[in-house]
């Protein structure tokens, strides 16, 4: 990501929104207010989206880019920069713009990355300096995903995915391949055929022996493209589902491997190659900033 596309070409600041995967996710049980007792490992990827930033005197936050069927006001995007506003008393607005690489729906993290990169990046722009402790309590308040997006670390994730540990698992290349659907992450977790009693493990087994996903086989049923998308890349390699999905991915050790396998698939499956990251390319990005 080193040209700055014609989109954000008028913003004061750039930063990338990556892309994650949950490289295991096992459901311990429903909690008595209808959220999921989970454990999942998170791992960056080397690819995302981009968004541009800048200041608005008049406190407006407008968002630049449209994005097909969601209303300005419901974007994660506005509601994270107005969140950000209202709890620090800012006066200050923005204009913020979107290259939008993601899919809707993916399980790879497009909507909560995008408003930790909104969170972290206003914070810059508007030099808040509330600090990760505070934007990731903020990013919470909008999804369960956005703090580790805010943290910028691979971490083994419980609770409802707040409590985090940093973790540093091998970072090979990943395919990630995404059918056209867009899964609904509450329609996965309500379906009744759910997994909800895997026994609790140990961060030291997930790195040492990996886990499953138990939202695989709910998302294989309800979505035949998914379910399709896993023979296809089980045929090179071992593929597995992200988060609810409905993208899959399998692990290479390097990126031609990687790149032999994408060239095979089928333009009816959209799909990237990118290296696996126990930092964020956003946390590289804002480093090299300071």
């Amino acid at each position: 990501m080193t040209a700055v596309p014609p989109a954000l070409a008028e913003a004061q600041l750039v930063l990338p929104a990556p892309a994650k995967l949950n490289l295991m996710l096992h459901i311990l049980g429903r909690r008595a207010d209808g959220y999921h007792e989970l454990q999942t490992l998170f791992q960056f990827v080397d690819h995302g989206d981009e968004l541009g930033f800048s200041v608005r005197r008049d406190g407006d936050i407008r968002l630049q880019s449209h994005l097909h069927g969601v209303a300005h006001d419901d974007n994660l995007i506005v509601r994270a920069a107005r969140l950000l506003q209202a709890e620090s008393g800012c006066t200050l607005g923005a204009d913020i713009w979107l290259e939008k690489r993601l899919p809707l729906g993916g399980g790879i993290g497009g909507g909560s990355s995008d408003a930790a990169t909104t969170l972290l990046g206003l914070d810059r722009l508007w030099n808040l300096q509330l600090g990760e402790e505070r934007l990731a309590a903020l990013g919470l308040r909008l999804g369960a995903d956005v703090p580790v997006f805010v943290r910028g670390r691979a971490a083994f994730a419980e609770g409802v995915g707040e409590r985090l540990l940093p973790v540093e698992p091998e970072e090979p290349w990943y395919l990630v391949a995404a059918p056209q659907v867009s899964v609904s992450t509450a329609e996965i977790f309500r379906d009744p055929e759910l997994t909800r009693n895997t026994p609790a493990i140990t961060v030291r087994t997930v790195l040492e022996r990996g886990g499953r996903n138990d939202c695989q086989l709910v998302v294989e049923k309800r979505y035949p493209e998914v379910r399709n998308a896993l023979i296809l890349l089980n045929k090179f390699v071992s593929a597995r589902l992200t988060g609810t999905g409905g993208c899959v991915f399998g692990s290479f050790p390097n990126q031609g491997e990687a790149d032999k396998v994408a060239a095979q698939l089928p333009a009816s499956l959209p799909s990237f190659v990118a290296k696996g990251s126990n930092i964020s390319m956003l946390h590289r990005k804002l480093k090299n900033l300071s």
